[in-house]
């Protein structure tokens, strides 16, 4: 995992980057010495230093329960609690996939319509005429937030009308150690719990319980994954000159007056690591009126909407381009007769040819267009290589906020929703 920073190097002055490196190396001594703020939540890294093999073990053999007898395996949770999840299993499994449970999700927004459609979907016969095997996996450290409680009440209630004490064994709650009102659910009913670290905060949790079954439930290798977030984090002990090149430019456009990063790749399977990205930079910068806006889109699907605001807007974007540097090439573009389309000239090309050529044309005339541009290189679609990928991502999230002076671990600003809504729906406390 590294990120090039030859497309942003020359809208910075020499004096803008020195300043810029200086406190980023700073910031990056600060959270290696401990003496930043938040410390108390720097368990994504301990989790790393001391990996926990039996967790994994056990991960892996829930999972593949999971994968062997769910037809639909939901995952219930919002923010941190399923964005992370959700980016690995679409970066690593086939979009028409038969293989395996479907995956769908829920308690990530409050839409009654979305909620009676699902259970109506779950209650559908498969072809053959029997019920769909269906397992729950909720995922929520307080077990109050709004979102998520109230679809996991009305799901908990449909798994036992449907499936009887067997919803117990269908059941999954990812939850902190103690305390909480999921843990008093897990009491009651017995369900099965997975902690979340008490040092981890949810948009950090990826590779926790939290992200780590139901990666496994989807088929994927979480010792691969996990152990790729491992190398990387050895490796950036000692070697952290690209990570550090990264946050020093990043920095320092915003510094100079860029207010949005728009996180991009021509690869549909990476869309969900840009929204996991999205809330690891917005919920991590956004305080006191700092902060880069994150925003998430799909080339070259969005240049056919965005692109003219990309190209031509008010020079205040950025952009970060996830490119996946060792592609597989399967389909080839076929010849016709006729050439109808015009497009014979292509004809024996891989489709992941002209892919690239789209991108190699867009991040130029971005560029010339005067839109600085990361470009994130992940070596290929695979397990270890999104391990690395998420833990790079997270170690210069903490050092950049660092340099904001701010506290990367906290979301006061989340809760002002909150006290609103509850006070308007007649919560006295």
């Amino acid at each position: 995992m590294n990120i090039e920073t030859r497309l942003v190097r020359p809208f910075l002055t020499d004096k803008e980057w020195n300043l810029s490196e200086t406190t980023v190396k700073e910031s990056s001594d600060s959270l290696d010495k401990r003496t930043g703020i938040g410390t108390e939540w720097l368990g994504w890294q301990t989790i790393l230093e001391k990996p926990n093999d039996a967790l994994l073990e056990n991960m892996e053999a829930i999972g593949t329960e999971i994968h062997n007898k769910a037809d639909i395996f939901i995952i219930c949770g919002i923010g941190g609690s399923y964005l992370g999840a959700r980016a690995v299993i679409e970066a690593l499994t086939p979009e028409f996939n038969d293989r395996g449970p479907q995956i769908l999700y829920t308690g990530h927004h409050i839409s009654g319509r979305y909620l009676e459609r699902l259970i109506a979907y779950l209650e559908k016969p498969k072809a053959d005429g029997s019920d769909k095997q269906v397992y729950l996996n909720v995922i929520s450290k307080s077990g109050t937030t709004m979102e998520t409680a109230l679809a996991f009440r009305i799901l908990r209630k449909w798994m036992h009308d449907r499936f009887g004490d067997d919803a117990v064994l269908r059941i999954f709650c990812t939850t902190s150690k103690n305390g909480g009102a999921l843990n008093k659910i897990v009491k009651a009913h017995g369900y099965r719990k997975f902690i979340l670290p008490d040092d981890v905060g949810g948009r950090f949790s990826v590779l926790t319980p939290v992200g780590l079954l139901p990666i496994a439930a989807a088929g994927i290798d979480v010792k691969s994954l996990f152990y790729g977030a491992v190398e990387c984090y050895q490796k950036l002990k000692t070697d952290r000159k690209n990570l550090i090149e990264y946050v020093t430019a990043r920095y320092a456009l915003y510094e100079k007056g860029f207010a949005i990063d728009l996180v991009t790749s021509f690869e549909p399977a990476l869309t969900s690591m840009g929204s996991w990205l999205q809330q690891l930079y917005g919920e991590s910068e956004g305080k006191n009126d700092k902060g880069l806006f994150p925003s998430v889109a799909q080339y070259t699907t969005d240049l056919h909407s965005l692109g003219q605001m990309v190209q031509d807007g008010k020079r205040n974007i950025m952009e970060t381009v996830f490119k996946v540097v060792n592609e597989e090439r399967t389909m080839k573009i076929p010849s016709e007769g006729n050439d109808y389309d015009g497009l014979n000239y292509l004809s024996g090309k891989f489709m992941e040819e002209v892919n690239d050529k789209a991108y190699q044309g867009t991040i130029q005339a971005h560029n010339e267009g005067g839109v600085p541009v990361f470009i994130a290189n992940i070596d290929q679609l695979d397990a270890g290589s999104l391990g690395q990928a998420i833990y790079y991502f997270e170690l210069a999230t903490a050092i950049f906020v660092y340099c904001l002076d701010e506290n990367p671990f906290d979301q006061p600003g989340v809760e002002a929703y909150k006290k609103a809504m509850y006070r308007l729906l007649g919560k006295e406390d």
